[in-house]
């Protein structure tokens, strides 16, 4: 029996857990992250920096093979996490990373748009349930009142990955071409590889998979820790929320969550795998000269304050109270601002506009899974979270796709920009109508389909 504690010793005992957990953990899952989204759109610098022109790709080729990564992410996603739940989130995103480094490796050698889009949707197969794996793995961990701190570091990988990621991989392409003989962007590609095949052994031995396992906690802390995520379970209990398996596919909430996600992923993922083309292109549209690595270095610019909006915005949210406006006001802003970004003057301009749309876009990752949560639970949390996610990556596959298609037809990617502003809009006014329960008054929650469930059984087994 655990003796016990008094309110000021428990305090004490609760900062210090939270504390060794966010450092030894948070840092970590980030970076797995941060590869993990660096591998996935490495093809956007790539294309427009020799890819394009070796593999003879059109914009519409391109769009494809950046797109057909969501195929394989898709097809593998439910699968993959049943998988999780079964070995483990440890030695699941363990095994993930390093399946994905060594496809990102063959990139190196790839000598047709054939073999591209077959090793793309290899790398969706690969990389498929390693954010809903992470987010588990982090929920497992920490307690509802500290959770959006600690997941925090996890969704400001995203940003930073885009702030980091055009430059190195510019300074790869400019200055390591030649290296084994292979061009500069196959460089870049062996590269970006590596770190994800290391970090996933790495993560094998260094990350624990719940509270009870971690030897570097004392018996206080872990007690605490048990406490706390005992204490939501209960909490969950007695809520009024939809836990049967069967609601997530009967809930038409569900269905338009999960077509507003859809639109963000458009509107993101059209950004995101164009931008660097896009900016490659001032060079003709305003006839200015730009190096390989001050493109990237362009691209980067508008992820800087979309990383500070992103942290203010959660910050302002768990304080207010979240609410549906917090998602759906900067999936407007984002949805306004993006097909005005090519009518600009200037690269700075242009730019300009283009930082509005990455606050918007990564201000509404942040607090978007605060949604379904209001309403599901349990199993059916469990079912609708995949649902959501698995319907959303549509928006991923042909994002890139039709604004290459357009691109094509018109010369221009103004078409392909206005479609994604659409897509965004759409999304907000989707997210706005929903009727939601009073809870989406509380702070902002994980979707507990990544989390502990509110019976012993397991939801995600169950379905298996």
């Amino acid at each position: 029996m655990s003796r016990p504690v008094p309110k000021d010793e428990e305090q004490v005992i609760a900062r210090s857990a939270f504390r060794k957990a966010a450092v030894r953990l948070v840092p970590f899952i980030a970076l797995m992250f941060f590869i993990n989204f660096l591998d996935r759109t490495a093809i956007g610098v790539a294309g427009p920096n020799g890819m394009n022109v070796d593999l003879s790709l059109t914009a519409a080729q391109f769009g494809f093979a950046s797109g057909i990564f969501f195929i394989g992410y898709i097809l593998l996603e439910v699968p993959s996490n049943i998988q999780l739940h079964k070995v483990g989130a440890r030695r699941w995103l363990s095994r993930i990373m390093v399946s994905w480094g060594i496809v990102s490796l063959l990139f190196t050698f790839v000598q047709s748009s054939g073999q591209l889009y077959v090793l793309r949707f290899l790398l969706g197969v690969a990389e498929a349930g390693f954010t809903p794996g992470a987010v588990l793995f982090l929920t497992l961990w920490f307690p509802k009142r500290y959770r959006m701190r600690a997941l925090m570091g996890f969704y400001l990988a995203q940003p930073i990955t885009l702030i980091l990621g055009p430059p190195i991989a510019g300074l790869i392409v400019q200055n390591l071409g030649g290296l084994l003989g292979f061009e500069g962007w196959r460089v870049m590609f062996l590269l970006v590889s590596l770190p994800a095949i290391v970090i996933g052994v790495v993560a094998w031995f260094y990350l624990t998979d719940s509270p009870a396992q971690a030897r570097w906690l004392s018996d206080d802390e872990k007690r605490w820790f048990q406490r706390e995520l005992q204490e939501d379970d209960k909490t969950r209990q007695q809520g009024n929320r939809h836990g049967k398996l069967s609601e997530a596919f009967k809930n038409p909430k569900v269905f338009a969550i999960a077509i507003a996600y859809l639109g963000l992923n458009y509107g993101v993922y059209s950004l995101a795998f164009f931008l660097p083309t896009i900016v490659a292109g001032f060079e003709e549209q305003f006839n200015t000269s730009f190096s390989v690595v001050e493109r990237g270095m362009i691209a980067a610019i508008p992820y800087v304050p979309a990383a500070i909006a992103l942290a203010v915005w959660a910050s302002f949210s768990a304080k207010r109270g979240f609410r549906q406006w917090h998602v759906a006001l900067p999936l407007t802003v984002a949805g306004l601002s993006i097909p005005v970004a090519l009518y600009m003057p200037s690269p700075s301009t242009t730019v300009a506009v283009v930082v509005l749309t990455a606050c918007g876009t990564v201000m509404t990752y942040s607090l978007f899974w605060s949604l379904p949560t209001t309403f599901l639970t349990g199993a059916g949390a469990a079912a609708g979270f995949a649902l959501i996610n698995s319907i959303a990556n549509l928006g991923g596959f042909s994002a890139p796709y039709v604004t290459g298609l357009l691109h094509d037809a018109t010369g221009s990617f103004r078409p392909g920009l206005f479609v994604s502003g659409a897509a965004l809009l759409i999304s907000a006014a989707i997210v706005i109508s929903l009727k939601l329960p009073r809870t989406a008054a509380q702070e902002p929650e994980v979707p507990q389909s990544a989390s502990r469930v509110d019976t012993d059984e397991d939801p995600i087994r169950a379905t298996t």
